[in-house]
């Protein structure tokens, strides 16, 4: 058996930020063919309510291209450039890949129907009640219906009817249609998305083989867990099916990781591709915590050596930095992290802490690096003035 082709870390770096649209320089025109590319080449963008400087989608979307602005990618949605659907969380996807997305609908309704949602949700005939409505009137949101008391005191608990809008939204049955104030609105999905979409018929098999390629060319590299986690859409056995399946165009490749080696496959193209690439970018750039690159935790400690925890949700005696910290990404090293907010009724970014990693020294050059990146982001929300509680170094 010959051995398996290697990719040494540096470039296994390199091709993931490559693949993910962060070795270039973020600039260019923020109009919606452009932003509509970003979303294509990542799949997809995670969606987050939390705005310590900007909610995460903005964020993300940003880092892509500085001349992106809040609300643009509900802009896109309403346009019906973009739908909203359920990967590993609510996020928002190119429309074109609707009907390879039609199975996650019914893995998802199937997954409600079997858990303790079941238990909360009205009769069917209260369901139904709530169809009707959102037919007779148009879109609605959770707000647009009496509140009942929800019997559970969990902090994401939900009144009865919203748990029906969001089975009906995991089912496809409904759609997101808007936002206002980041607040879901709900419509049937017939108003929402483009007759051609919802008229295209995919079988599942092909479904699940075009979202395990799409992965794989996404991330450049993966093994079938990582394939599987991409989009959440399908399930590991599936993954080993269609690889099985696909062994003529795929090979095995070694990835020299951060501490060790590990198997992952390719597409047939891969030393092509590493033949090709460049560096990237130098400028320094703060990722926010829901980026592609950094949620998968295990891969960005593997290929960067970079251990990072969102620490959120953990109690704020435990955490090691704080609530919300942003990784610093130099070229194709993760340098530090920074705890920094925005105060927006003064105009102006907080910064609270900053930590370098073991090694990265806060030269003058690198020290001017984050000033420029933290004056674009302040342009970014229009915050024009920034300030230090503590020193830089």
């Amino acid at each position: 058996m010959s051995k398996p082709f290697v990719i040494s870390n540096r470039n296994a770096r390199r091709l993931w930020l490559e693949r993910q649209g962060l070795a270039q320089s973020p600039t260019g025109a923020a109009n919606e063919t452009a932003l509509c590319a970003i979303i294509e080449r990542l799949g997809f963008v995670q969606l987050d309510t939390i705005r310590i400087v900007a909610r995460a989608h903005d964020h993300i979307l940003w880092s892509r291209n500085q001349n992106y602005r809040e609300l643009m990618l509900d802009d896109m949605v309403k346009d019906r450039i973009a739908f909203e659907h359920f990967t590993h969380d609510a996020s928002a996807l190119p429309m074109r890949i609707y009907p390879y997305w039609r199975r996650q609908f019914e893995r998802l309704r199937k997954r409600v129907e079997n858990s303790r949602w079941r238990e909360a949700m009205p009769p069917r005939r209260e369901r139904e009640k709530i169809l009707k409505r959102i037919e007779r009137e148009g879109a609605l949101s959770t707000r647009d219906f009496e509140a009942a008391q929800s019997k559970s005191d969990h902090p994401w608990a939900r009144p009865p009817h919203k748990f029906v809008l969001d089975y009906y939204w995991y089912a496809g049955v409904l759609a997101t249609c808007h936002r206002k104030n980041f607040i879901k609105h709900y419509d049937l999905r017939e108003r929402v998305i483009p007759e051609e979409h919802l008229k295209q018929e995919i079988g599942d098999r092909a479904q699940v083989d075009w979202l395990c390629a799409n992965a794989l060319e996404r991330m450049g590299f993966a093994s079938e867990g990582d394939i599987q986690r991409y989009w959440d859409a399908v399930d590991l056995e599936e993954v080993k099916a269609w690889a099985k399946r696909r062994r003529k165009d795929l090979i095995q490749v070694e990835i020299e990781t951060a501490n060790g080696a590990q198997k992952a496959l390719a597409l047939g193209d891969i030393e092509d591709r590493l033949a090709t690439l460049k560096a990237p970018t130098s400028r320094l750039r703060l990722l926010n915590p829901f980026d592609p690159v950094i949620r998968d935790r295990k891969r960005l400690e593997k290929l960067f050596g970079f251990d990072y925890r969102n620490e959120m949700f953990t109690p704020a005696a435990k955490r090691q930095y704080g609530y919300y910290i942003y990784p610093m990404l130099e070229g194709d090293r993760f340098v530090g992290r920074i705890e920094v907010k925005a105060d927006r009724k003064k105009g102006r970014l907080v910064v609270d802490n900053v930590w370098w990693e073991p090694g990265v020294k806060p030269t003058p050059a690198r020290l001017r690096k984050l000033d420029a990146e933290l004056a674009r982001m302040g342009r970014f929300i229009d915050a024009r003035d920034v300030r230090w509680r503590r020193k830089r170094a």
